[in-house]
């Protein structure tokens, strides 16, 4: 039976993303179990290693930590950050989630402007210096595909699939010829595989709400099959994996909250629950005092 609350918007979305779905595949040699007591049964949890466990950064490789991007207090902090299955980077912009995202992608050997480790493409560059200062605590297990997604730079991504003749392993069409949403779900089910790395920079910017519920959808069957994601997001939607590791960042550095506490949840309720107050307030008209002839 189905875990899916079959209201129609989510019995639509799903539908939507029928055609995104992986094959069952069999469980690799190095994939650990643990058995989990819950009353009278015993459950069996299985559970994949992960690829990069923890981030550390290197002050000493630093020229200076009083310049970008050492200078942001995110960045000061990230030093010893551990990562989960799913892990969540959120803050206002300007707070240095794409900086971090962008850093564990060039670390992990992925194209800082986006794609695999194959590509090679550099449009403009404009990577900071971060990657060189940190260091991937790994696990001995690699993954067997990786890529980096980038939100700004998914077009130039898509001209490079055609310049190098590797559309057949992108689902055979053009990347150009589809709708930005449809590439990039298009993407997750041909290009996305099990035991992945994937770091997604603000993957909601290509999708609609009800794109964004069959994003969640093969996410989790991404991770079913042991992939691990970095993602960095605005969406609720996009953020509302179950059990995953979120890290908010700001002015003060880092720091774990809860998928309630996060500014995108509490702000988009209180904006739904009170629209009309909202709009009152950011849409009042200045009244500008009125000069009298002289």
């Amino acid at each position: 039976m189905s875990s899916w609350p079959e209201t129609d918007r989510v019995t639509r979305a799903r539908r939507s993303s029928a055609s995104y779905s992986i094959r069952k595949t069999p469980v690799r040699h190095d994939t650990i179990y643990r058995g989990v007591r819950d009353g009278p049964t015993v459950k069996t949890t299985v559970l994949h290693e992960l690829f990069i466990r923890k981030i550390l950064l290197v002050r000493e490789r630093a020229a200076s930590m009083d310049e970008y991007p050492f200078s942001l207090p995110a960045v000061r902090a990230i030093d010893g950050l551990e990562l989960d299955r799913v892990t969540y980077f959120v803050g206002e912009n300007g707070s240095g989630k794409s900086t971090v995202l962008e850093a564990v992608a060039v670390a992990s050997g992925l194209n800082a402007e986006g794609g695999t480790t194959n590509f090679s493409f550099a449009t403009r560059p404009s990577e900071s210096p971060l990657h060189q200062c940190l260091r991937l605590v790994r696990a001995a297990r690699r993954p067997r595909t990786s890529f980096f997604l980038r939100a700004e730079t998914f077009y130039n991504v898509a001209t490079e699939v055609e310049r190098l003749g590797i559309g057949s392993s992108y689902g055979g069409g053009s990347l150009h010829a589809m709708s930005h949403g449809e590439a990039f779900l298009g993407l997750m089910k041909h290009r996305f595989g099990p035991s992945g790395l994937y770091i997604l920079d603000e993957p909601e910017a290509a999708l609609s709400p009800a794109r964004q519920l069959a994003f969640l959808h093969r996410l989790h069957e991404l991770v079913q099959a042991g992939s691990q994601f970095l993602i960095a997001t605005h969406a609720p939607i996009v953020l509302a994996y179950p059990d995953a590791m979120i890290y908010r960042l700001d002015e003060h550095g880092i720091e774990r909250t809860s998928y309630d506490e996060t500014d995108q949840v509490t702000l988009t309720r209180d904006f739904l629950n009170h629209r009309p107050r909202f709009l009152d307030e950011l849409l009042v008209e200045e009244k500008i005092p009125r000069r009298e002839p002289r």
